[in-house]
Parts: C-alpha cells; sequence; structure tokens
C-alpha cells in the first residue's frame, strides 16, 4: 500500500496492468461482439458507416478486475467489488443485446447500488460544510443509492461521442487520486483510493487507443454502467469519509459536466412532456458538434474543461498552484473553442457569443440499417457525412 514516502510508485502496478490487459483484451472484446451479435449498426441516428462492436465493457472490466486482483487485495471487499463489477457488466451486456425498457434497468442500476451501499457499507455518512457537519444516519443509504445511480445515469449520457466518457472518467479519476495523495496519512481509506484510481485510470487509457475517434468499440451500456458505478465508489471511499470541510466538493466539480447536462436533459424532456429515458440530440457535446467542431475536437474540449473544473476543486481544497495550472487549460480551452467554431461556422460563433439559442443538430442521414449482428462487408467502407454529430445516446 501507498505510504506519504511513496504515494505514487505503488500506483504504477494496478495502472500498468490494468492498461495492458484491457488493451489487449479488446480484439476478444471484438470478435465476441460480433460472435453473439451485440454490435450498433449504422443507419437512422447512428453516424458510424459500419456495424461496431458493443462489448467494450468487457475489455474494461478484464482489465480493473485483473489489477485489482493482483495489486490490490489490501483493499477490503475488494473480491465483493469486482463481483459487483461483473455483475454489472453481465446485466447491461443484455441490455446492449435486448435493449432492456429503461424502468428496468433502473431496477438494475438501483439494486447495484443498494448492494455497495448496504452489502458492502460504502455509504457517504456526513456532508460537511464551512461551520456545519450533517450526520445522514438512516439517510447515509438511500443518499449513497442517489449518488450511485446518479453516476451511473450521467456517464451512460456522456457516452455519446467517441472516446468522450473514457477519456472524461479517467481524468476524474486522476484527479481523485490526486486528492487522495494530499490526505494520504491523515484519513482512512486514502490508499484504496490510490490503488483504485490508478487502475480505473489504466483501463480507460487502454480502451481509448480503440475507442477514440474514429471507434472500432464502443463501450456500450455495460462499459458507461461499469465506469459511472466505479468513480461512484472511488469518490465516496476517498473523499466522502474524509472529515475535511467541502468533503463531496472535488468529485462534484471534476463531474460538473456530465452531472449538469444528465440534470438539464431531465428537466428538458420533463418540460416536453417526455419521458426522461427518450433520446435525443441536445446533449451538450452534440450541441458542440452541431457547431462545426468534430468529435475529436469535442472530446478533446470536455476533457479540458474536465481537467479545469477538477484543478478547481482540487485547488480550493487546498491545492493552490493548481489553480494557475486551471487557469492556462481554460485559456486554451477557450481559445481552441473560438477558433474552430469561426473558421467552420461563424452564424454558429455568433449565436452563441450573443446568447441565442442554438439550432438543432442536423438528422443524420445513414446508410439502410445492416441486420443486427451482421458482420462488416468486404467491399469498400461509405464514405461518412459531412458532419458527423457522433452517436446519440439515450
Amino acid at each position: 500500500m501507498p505510504t506519504p514516502l511513496n504515494p505514487w510508485l505503488p500506483a504504477l502496478p494496478p495502472f500498468l496492468v490494468a492498461l495492458v490487459v484491457t488493451a489487449g483484451s479488446v480484439p476478444l472484446a471484438r470478435w465476441l461482439s460480433f460472435r453473439v451479435g451485440v454490435v450498433d449498426v449504422p443507419g437512422g441516428r447512428h453516424r458510424h458507416d459500419q456495424p461496431t462492436a458493443l462489448l467494450g465493457g468487457l475489455a474494461l472490466l478484464l482489465g480493473f478486475a485483473l489489477a485489482i486482483g493482483l495489486f490490490g487485495r489490501g483493499i477490503g471487499d475488494w473480491a465483493e467489488l469486482v463481483g459487483i463489477a461483473v455483475a454489472v457488466v453481465v446485466l447491461f451486456a443484455l441490455d446492449d443485446r435486448e435493449g432492456l425498457p429503461a424502468w428496468t434497468k433502473l431496477v438494475l442500476q438501483t439494486a447495484g447500488a443498494l448492494v455497495v451501499a448496504w452489502g458492502f457499507g460504502i455509504t457517504i455518512t456526513t456532508v460537511h460544510l464551512p461551520g456545519v457537519v450533517w450526520t445522514l444516519g438512516w439517510l447515509a443509504i438511500p443518499l449513497t443509492v442517489v449518488w450511485l445511480v446518479g453516476m451511473q445515469n450521467s456517464i451512460n449520457l456522456l457516452d455519446g461521442v467517441d472516446g468522450l466518457a473514457a477519456g472524461v472518467v479517467g481524468i476524474v479519476a486522476a484527479i481523485l487520486m490526486v486528492a487522495a495523495v494530499d490526505r494520504l496519512g491523515r484519513n482512512p481509506g486514502q490508499p484504496e483510493v490510490i490503488m483504485l484510481s490508478a487502475a480505473l485510470i489504466g483501463a480507460c487509457l487502454g480502451f481509448l487507443a480503440f475507442n477514440f475517434a474514429p471507434a472500432r468499440i464502443f463501450m456500450g451500456d455495460s462499459g458507461a454502467h461499469l465506469l459511472g458505478l466505479l468513480i461512484g465508489i472511488i469518490s465516496i471511499v476517498g473523499v466522502a469519509k474524509t472529515t475535511a470541510v467541502l468533503a463531496l466538493f472535488v468529485p462534484v466539480v471534476a463531474l460538473g459536466l456530465p452531472i449538469a447536462d444528465t440534470a438539464l436533459a431531465i428537466v428538458r424532456r420533463r418540460r416536453a412532456g417526455r419521458s426522461v429515458a427518450t433520446a435525443d440530440v441536445h446533449h451538450l457535446h452534440y450541441r458542440l458538434l452541431a457547431l462545426g467542431l468534430s468529435p475529436r475536437e469535442t472530446a478533446v474540449a470536455f476533457y479540458l474543461v474536465t481537467a479545469i473544473l477538477g484543478c478547481l476543486g482540487l485547488a480550493i481544497f487546498g491545492h493552490r498552484k493548481i489553480l494557475a495550472v486551471a487557469l492556462v487549460l481554460l485559456g486554451v480551452a477557450l481559445v481552441l473553442l473560438l477558433v474552430r467554431v469561426r473558421r467552420r461556422q461563424p452564424a454558429g460563433l455568433a449565436a452563441l457569443v450573443r446568447g441565442r439559442p442554438l439550432a438543432d443538430p442536423p438528422r443524420p442521414v445513414g446508410p439502410p440499417a445492416r441486420p443486427r449482428g451482421a458482420e462488416p462487408s468486404d467491399g469498400p467502407r461509405p464514405q461518412p457525412e459531412p458532419v458527423d454529430i457522433g452517436r446519440p445516446r439515450p
């Protein structure tokens, strides 16, 4: 386990194992996806031009689980944690294949969160604000369940552009690891956070090698729910158990974009009289794509903003020098965004600057959908449309 004298070195083995195993497992996950017919076919609102494997969650699971199994045996309930991760991937892989109803997915999300909170005892026990400490008591389990279910849905909704969800989760995990290193030796549970975060970062980076645009594999609902549950658990273990002021501030701020986007999606759909599970193309990443950013540029913009918010959270939490890094990143992100938008869509930039509502992203017109499970054809790949708005998700 890490100590105050060598906080970073013990994180290297689980990081490397998760990185290598995840990357090495992607070909297996792709083969299995086509073998059992769990693929995302083009056509309709889907912009990719050939069937793409959907079982990326399997590769993420293998990398994370093996890293924890080898180097995380000092973590309390490590075997149970791996077990719930396996259950989440298997159950939501069924959703990737069959398309489960929204209420069924909510039941599965809640069940997994209850196992973590009630079964493992990983809960948010107190809420710390300046001058006030609230002991939650019997509210600890319900609040923890809401937090974990919210994280799963936030990451699932974020998975609409190639490489977006895996990159954002990897950055948030790195932010949580930095916060844990700062509190090492002063608060319990921090060595566990360092090991868990390192394994999660490695898994995300290994997967990004195949998932960054143009993606050769998608994480699917299985991968998105796995990442959401894991980042929720790590944030509870590392931050919610500390006695410092603003205990949940760092993960909440670092996850500000997906949390805010999820909240806005719920409000938007309810005001329109639609179910909150109804898919649309009004998420923030689709708005950026409609402004003219490519999928890669949209993902990088989210990476920068997530890093900025995480650095600001750490600065307020005590890492004052990181504030300068956040300001530099903010400047880079804004300049790149404005330059790209002005170069491609001057009218869109003017609307953004003046605060006018942006036009809805153009509805894609893709090739007709192939039957589910169809193998990619051996012929030439169709040319994509000029404007790529990514892969809308519920």
